[in-house]
């Protein structure tokens, strides 16, 4: 196994499937989705890494300098992080697909390495917040991306959810939005949506 730089679970699949991975929140760690994952690819090999920031022993996955307002050098250095480590993996497991899921900050490191790389064939942002315009980069044509949110939450608003969704679909990803009437909680519709979106992968 290649040396991954993050602490994590890892359940190897068969090769030829695709690789899931796992991205928890603030204050998660690599156990909060790893068997989520399992019961959504059984047969696909689930990763699931936890943040190497701490804040305040909190472990996230890019360092903040108050909420919603992040420290874009660090995201840089997270983002090119995360590429390779997803990379690197998903050819030594010779992924068939690269997918991912991520909730709050997780979401929004998944997000970003979207945007920056596109090295995500399909990917799940539950609760995203990019609190800034990205550049315009490349295009993702043929990504598929997911995208579930509170309409009352206050750390991802949903004016910032809707121009995330546009800035996807304007690079030619294939966004679908599914909103729930509360807050910052992931809801079982969102789970629903989920299963529902990574079933075509499963099988």
């Amino acid at each position: 196994m290649i040396e991954t730089g993050y602490v994590h679970r890892l359940h190897a699949g068969a090769p030829g499937k695709p690789l899931l991975l796992m991205l928890h929140g603030t204050g998660g760690d690599e156990n909060q989705f790893f068997d989520f994952g399992r019961g959504l690819l059984p047969e696909g090999t689930v990763l699931s890494p936890r943040g190497d920031v701490s804040e305040f022993g909190a472990a996230r996955f890019f360092r903040r300098t108050g909420e919603g307002v992040y420290d874009m050098a660090d995201l840089s250095r997270a983002t090119e992080k995360m590429a390779a480590y997803v990379k690197a993996v998903a050819e030594e497991c010779q992924a068939s697909n690269i997918l991912g899921l991520g909730f709050s900050n997780g979401a929004n490191i998944l997000a970003n390495v979207l945007i920056e790389k596109g090295i995500f064939d399909a990917a799940v942002l539950m609760h995203p917040l990019i609190p800034f315009e990205p550049e315009t980069r490349s295009g993702l044509a043929g990504r598929r991306v997911l995208i579930t949110a509170g309409q009352r939450d206050p750390i991802a608003p949903v004016p910032l959810t809707e121009a995330l969704s546009e800035h996807l679909k304007n690079r030619g990803a294939e966004v679908r939005m599914v909103w729930h009437p509360g807050g910052h909680n992931i809801a079982p519709l969102e789970i629903d949506a989920v299963r529902d979106f990574f079933g075509d992968y499963g099988s």
